[in-house]
């Protein structure tokens, strides 16, 4: 539940939309004060942009104008599939053509005052449409200029087209997913795209931290390939320190031992003996002889021996149900846990308890649920205030707030701009 002195900031800050003449409603005190200009598409720069609108910012979503409503969202899937209406909560949304000249002309007009500009074209668009960080710094020295590629600003891969399952793959990450011998496999969700926008949205949120002491803003960027490499973590750092090269071991951890899945009498059960302690307290709490043997009395030898070790907890989980299991081990300090379908796991009674699911009312859908924030701040909350935006549903709203009146908006439908 809101704190008081969140419900007080929130108060505050709608005090100070209505004097500067503003409809937007921020969805949470944090970043209200911000202003983000949203040039992003598909998964990475919505991914990005989605943390500065779910805690407040006023994120203004800059589509192209097109006659074909039912595409807008192309590449992200359909406008009203659970994909978008999941990204692009929270927002307002503004139709213009920068491939015009006076399209370009006010984008740079809301530059003046924005904060934040996050973009996930390919290097070269930007500088061709004139909208590049120099450009737009010659204007505000204050903006911060975010960038998300597939491999980088610059450098040998910087021109090719980038998407998640290419980075997992290049970055290392399909080498030492899946089960041996059964070649390369990707990740169940497009993590190099989630990472690099979550990372994106870190490096944006630095720079305006920084903007505080020196008065000017700067160039962010990253790229799905760095995003996914840095996540290899404990894995890269074998290679990097020890030169050994990890490869895939299915459901077991490939260090800690035994760590992975166990076939119980209805179903199977996650165990991770992470350390010599744990492993003794499953091994007491199991109670078989054989788990005595020399072989397993330490890590090294648990690694040496993993398939024998496994073979004998399988065939002891085996006797009884994952819930069963599940109240014994943890009460002896086993870490361990059902593995769930996705509907299961949001039925789980502590998802439940933290509210990850929040409610929207889509203007598409009606009544629905999306994925909501997963932090908690004592001092201040994220909700869902608007549902993502009709194409082009603020342009009036947004371009009168930059000081554009009917006649002008009125010209520019008629030339093609908005």
């Amino acid at each position: 539940m809101q704190s008081r002195t969140g419900s007080s900031l929130n108060r505050c800050l709608r005090e100070f939309q209505k004097r500067h003449n503003m409809s937007f409603e921020p969805a949470s005190s944090v970043l209200a004060p911000y202003t983000v200009l949203d040039l992003t598409r598909v998964r990475s720069g919505p991914t990005c942009v989605r943390q500065f609108a779910d805690w407040g910012a006023n994120v203004i979503k800059i589509e192209q104008p097109t006659k074909d409503v039912g595409n807008l969202g192309a590449m992200g899937g359909a406008r009203n599939g659970p994909d978008f209406q999941n990204l692009h909560r929270n927002k307002r949304s503004i139709t213009l053509n920068l491939k015009s000249e006076a399209g370009v002309e006010i984008f740079k007009k809301l530059v003046k005052t924005a904060d934040v500009v996050v973009e996930n074209y390919r290097p070269q668009v930007k500088h061709r449409l004139g909208i590049d960080y120099d450009s737009l710094k010659s204007i505000n020295e204050k903006i911060v200029y975010v960038s998300i590629s597939g491999f980088g600003q610059d450098g040998p891969y910087a021109d090719r087209p980038g998407f998640d399952q290419i980075a997992q793959g290049m970055a290392g990450l399909m080498s030492i997913t899946g089960e041996p011998g059964r070649g390369p496999m990707r990740v169940g969700i497009p993590i190099a795209d989630l990472c690099a926008g979550i990372f994106a949205a870190q490096g944006a949120m630095l720079a305006l931290l920084q903007r505080e002491r020196t008065g000017r803003g700067q160039w962010v960027q990253t790229s799905l390939l760095q995003a996914q490499t840095f996540l290899l973590d404990f894995q890269a750092a074998r290679w990097l320190m020890d030169k050994e090269v990890p490869g895939q071991a299915g459901n077991n951890h490939p260090t800690s031992i035994p760590t992975g899945v166990f076939t119980t009498s209805d179903g199977y059960i996650n165990i991770a003996c992470a350390g010599q302690a744990i492993w003794e307290r499953l091994r007491d709490t199991l109670k078989d002889p054989r788990l005595n043997a020399d072989e397993f009395a330490d890590a090294p030898l648990r690694s040496e021996n993993r398939d024998a070790l496994n073979s004998i907890l399988n065939e002891l989980t085996l006797t009884n149900t994952t819930e069963a299991w599940i109240e014994r081990f943890n009460a002896e300090g086993i870490p361990c846990g059902e593995i769930n379908s996705i509907d299961q796991a949001f039925e789980s009674p502590q998802v439940k308890h933290l509210g990850i699911a929040r409610d929207m009312q889509s203007q598409e859908r009606g009544a629905t649920q999306v994925v909501g924030q997963p932090l908690i701040l004592s001092d201040a909350e994220s909700d869902i205030v608007r549902p993502p935006p009709l194409p082009g549903q603020h342009t009036a709203e947004v371009l009168q707030e930059a000081g554009y009146n009917d006649g002008d908006l009125e010209q520019f439908t008629r030339d093609g701009v908005t």
